[in-house]
């Protein structure tokens, strides 16, 4: 019994320039495709932008219904708040429709003035308020790779790409 191996073609057939004329000319076309491909870009954000208008003004009068609707609510809510929550007991109620909750969110941290806050902490001595992390120095290791050298788990690496910027185009084709 033989078993058939099935070879999946390249889609993408690449053009290979036979000269140095052909290499220009690919260079412009690639320029022009750019360029094509940009409008159509500009195009598609255009048109997704009309969209987008059009439902969040169609969604709009329904945003400021339902605002009003649960500020309302609320309202009542916290008006009759211990019959609903059976004296504080509860947090929820559950009505027919639908049931409404208190939560009590986690604290938070807020800070402003970061600088003067860590200058006041440690003129305190409240270090422990302060985080100190720890990071290995790339820029200084790219600075002094002989140092490094050798050293288990670092390694600079280096590649090169191959890049065409065709005149009147602002965005680069990487291979």
């Amino acid at each position: 019994m033989t078993k058939t191996t099935h070879i999946k073609a390249n889609a993408t057939q690449f053009q290979l320039p036979q000269s140095h004329d052909e290499v220009n000319e690919a260079i412009a076309k690639i320029g022009l495709l750019q360029r094509e491909r940009a409008r159509i870009q500009a195009d598609m954000d255009d048109e997704l932008a009309k969209v987008r208008l059009r439902f969040e003004e169609a969604a709009n009068p329904l945003n400021e219904q339902i605002t009003a609707l649960t500020q309302g609510v609320h309202i009542w809510c916290e008006a009759h708040r211990l019959e609903l929550t059976k004296s504080g007991k509860t947090k929820f109620y559950d009505f027919a429709a639908g049931e409404i909750k208190w939560r009590m969110r986690p604290p938070r941290v807020s800070l402003q003035a970061v600088d003067n806050i860590l200058e006041t902490l440690k003129r305190l001595g409240l270090t422990r308020f302060i985080r100190v992390k720890e990071q290995l120095n790339k820029e200084a290791m790219l600075a002094e790779p002989e140092v490094i050298s050798g050293l288990a788990g670092v390694r600079i690496e280096q590649s090169e790409d191959f890049v065409i910027v065709p005149f009147g185009t602002k965005l680069e084709e990487v291979a």
